[in-house]
C-alpha cells in the first residue's frame, strides 16, 4: 500500500487531533509538579497548523513540505521545535515522491530523527529524541529484513509498539523521570501522534473533541484609573562617572537613595558609568542627584499618566487608516517574551520595543517571534526568551530572519532579562553587547514560589499536592506550607547579596508580601532591595539576588 498526499495529510490531522485531545494527560507528566507543565499544549499547538490540510490533493512530497513549513512556524517550546525539525527531515526524505511505501517511511523516520538530533547541542537520552531514534532504527531494520514490504499500515502498527516500549524505558535512562514516577512528556506526545496517524490509516481517524477559540485577550487599559498611578515619571539615565567616582561600586550610595524616591528600580554600577531606571514623582531631584556622580550621557523622562490616558483614548477611539513614511532603521532593537503587567512594563521601560506575550505557561510560536522581529525597525534585534523552553523557538526565528541581524540572549528568566537589558551599551558593537549581556545572566540567582499540582518525590523531597514549592534557578529545593516559610528556607541558598528584587505575582497577598519583605531586609541589612508588582501568574513571588 502506497500513501499519497491526501492520505498523509489525513494521517497528520488525525495525529494533531489525538495530541489536542490528550493535552492534559501529557502536561501532567511534567517532571516537576509545578502548575506550568505545558508539553502537551506546545505539541498540540505546533501540530494544529496542519488542520487546514485535511482536504489536500497533491503529492506526498508537496504535502510533507507544506506540513513542514506550517509546523516550523507554529512550533512552540522545545518539544514543539523538535517535532517541527522531525517533520522537516521527513519532508526532505520524501521530496520528489508522488506517494510513499513502507521503505520510504522508514527512511523518512531516520531522516527526521537525524534532523531533530542535529539541532540539540547536548541530546539527552530518555526524552522524545530517544523515542524517535528507536523508532527510526527499528524501521530501517525491518525494511532491510523485508518485513512489512508493501505493508505501510503494518509498519506504523509495529512502530507504535516500538514507541510505546521506548517510552516505558525512558525512566531507566533518565533518573529524574524515575524519581518523579513519570515517563517523558515529549516522548508520550510522540507516541500519541503516531497512534493518531495509525488510526487514520485504519480508517478510524481521531476527531477533535473540543474546538478552541483563537481569540487572544488584550489588556484593557481602562480597567484602572490614571490617578491610581503612584509614581508618575519613568526616569532613565546613564551617568559617565567623573574621575573621583571611577571604579566598580562607587555609586553604591545612589542605589538606596533612588529606591526611596520611587519604585521599579533597576540599577547598574559599572566601573566607568552608572545606568538606572526608576519610577518617581520627582525626576528633577533624581537627575540632580545623578549629576553629582558625573556628566549625563543619556536622560529619558516619560509621563506615565499621560501615556495611560493616551492608551485609554486610543482604545475608545475608532482606528484611522494612515499611511506613514518608512522610518530609517535604528541600530538596535529588542524583543522580550514576558507575562505579567508589571514585568512587561519594566521591560518596556528598559527599552524593549516589542513584548511577545508568554512564558512558561504560554510558550510563543516561532511565528510569534518572527512577527515580533519584523515589527522592530532595527538593523540588529536582540531576543530575550526569558525561559529555557523558548530557546529553540527563538533560535529558529533568528535563522529564518534574513533582512536584519538577530541575536538570541539565552535568558532563562525575566530576572536575567532585566540584567541583560541593563548591561546594554549602544556605543559598542552588537557582538560586544551580546558577550556582555550573556555574562550578566550568570550574576543573577532566581528564587520562585509556586504550588505543587500533584504528589511527587524529587531529589529526596517528598512533595504533596498543594504545598508551596521553593525553586532555585528553576529547580525545586524546598517544600513548605506557606510562602513565608519557603522564603525562610530558601535563604540558605543565598550567598550575601548586594542587591535583592522582590516581584509579587498576580495572586500575592499584601500581608504575606510585607512579611517576606521584612524577612529579607532583616536577613540582609546591607543589601539594597526593591519590591515591584510583577503580576506574573502561578508564581506568587519571584526574588532575584545579585
Amino acid at each position: 500500500m502506497k500513501i499519497d498526499g491526501k492520505t498523509f495529510s489525513q494521517m497528520c490531522v488525525s495525529g494533531a487531533n489525538a495530541l489536542d485531545n490528550n493535552q492534559a494527560t501529557i502536561n501532567a507528566l511534567n517532571v516537576f509538579p509545578v502548575p506550568d507543565g505545558d508539553t502537551g499544549i506546545n505539541m498540540s499547538l505546533t501540530m494544529s497548523s496542519v488542520l487546514d490540510l485535511d482536504n489536500f490533493t497533491g503529492t506526498i512530497s508537496d504535502c510533507a513540505m507544506q506540513i513542514s513549513n506550517n509546523i516550523l512556524r507554529s512550533a512552540r517550546g522545545n518539544s514543539g521545535a523538535i517535532l517541527s525539525l522531525f517533520f522537516r527531515g521527513f519532508a526532505k526524505s520524501l521530496k520528489g515522491l508522488e506517494s510513499a511505501d513502507a521503505e520510504d517511511f522508514a527512511k523518512a523516520f531516520e531522516c527526521g530523527t537525524r534532523e531533530a538530533y542535529s539541532a540539540v547541542m547536548n541530546p539527552t537520552e530518555g526524552t522524545i529524541l530517544t523515542v524517535m531514534r528507536m523508532c527510526a532504527e527499528e524501521a530501517l531494520k525491518v525494511v532491510r529484513e523485508k518485513r512489512f514490504e508493501g505493508d505501510t499500515i503494518g509498519l506504523f502498527a509495529y512502530l507504535l509498539s516500538v514507541a510505546n516500549k521506548a517510552l516505558a524505558e525512558t525512566p531507566e535512562m533518565l533518573p529524574l523521570l524515575k524519581e518523579a514516577g513519570v515517563v517523558d512528556a515529549g516522548g508520550s506526545g510522540f507516541v500519541t501522534l503516531i497512534s493518531g496517524m495509525l488510526a487514520a490509516l485504519n480508517n478510524h481517524p481521531i476527531l477533535r473533541e473540543r474546538m478552541d477559540s483563537d481569540k487572544k485577550a488584550a489588556a484593557d487599559f481602562a480597567d484602572f484609573d490614571t490617578a491610581d498611578i503612584k509614581f508618575g515619571y519613568c526616569t532613565e539615565c546613564i551617568v559617565d562617572k567623573d574621575e573621583q567616582h571611577v571604579g566598580e561600586g562607587t555609586g553604591a550610595e545612589l542605589r538606596p537613595w533612588l529606591a526611596e524616591m520611587g519604585n521599579s528600580l533597576v540599577f547598574i554600577d559599572d566601573e566607568t558609568f552608572i545606568k538606572f531606571h526608576v519610577h518617581t514623582n520627582h525626576p528633577g531631584e533624581v537627575i540632580e542627584k545623578a549629576l553629582s556622580y558625573g556628566p549625563l550621557s543619556m536622560v529619558k523622562i516619560e509621563n506615565m499618566r499621560n501615556q495611560h490616558t493616551s492608551l485609554v483614548q486610543n482604545e475608545e477611539a475608532p482606528a484611522k487608516e494612515t499611511v506613514k513614511p518608512e522610518a530609517p532603521k535604528k541600530p538596535y532593537g529588542f524583543v522580550s517574551v514576558a507575562v505579567g503587567e508589571g514585568v512587561c512594563s519594566l521591560f518596556r521601560d528598559l527599552g524593549v520595543d516589542y513584548i511577545v506575550p508568554g512564558g512558561q505557561t504560554m510558550n510563543p510560536s516561532t511565528e510569534d517571534v518572527l512577527n515580533a522581529i519584523a515589527a522592530v525597525n532595527a538593523e540588529t534585534v536582540f531576543i530575550l526568551p526569558n525561559n529555557k523552553n523558548i530557546f529553540m523557538v527563538s533560535d529558529r526565528a533568528a535563522e529564518l530572519t534574513t533582512d536584519k541581524k538577530v541575536i538570541v540572549i539565552p535568558s532563562a528568566h525575566f530576572t536575567q532579562g532585566f540584567s541583560a537589558m541593563m548591561a546594554f551599551d549602544e556605543n559598542v558593537t552588537p557582538e560586544e553587547n551580546a558577550e556582555t549581556m550573556k555574562e550578566m545572566l550568570s550574576t543573577v540567582t532566581t528564587f520562585s514560589l509556586t504550588h505543587a499540582v500533584r504528589d511527587a518525590e524529587i531529589d529526596g523531597l517528598h512533595i504533596k499536592d498543594g504545598q508551596v514549592l521553593g525553586l532555585v534557578n528553576g529547580k525545586v529545593k524546598v517544600t513548605t506550607a506557606s510562602d513565608f516559610e519557603a522564603v525562610k528556607e530558601l535563604l540558605s541558598f543565598v550567598e550575601e547579596p548586594s542587591f535583592l528584587s522582590l516581584y509579587t505575582g498576580a495572586d500575592a497577598k499584601a500581608e504575606e508580601t510585607a512579611r517576606i519583605e521584612a524577612l529579607l531586609r532583616e536577613s540582609y541589612p546591607a543589601a539594597e532591595m526593591v519590591v515591584a508588582e510583577g503580576g506574573q501568574p502561578l508564581y506568587d513571588y519571584v526574588i532575584s539576588a545579585e
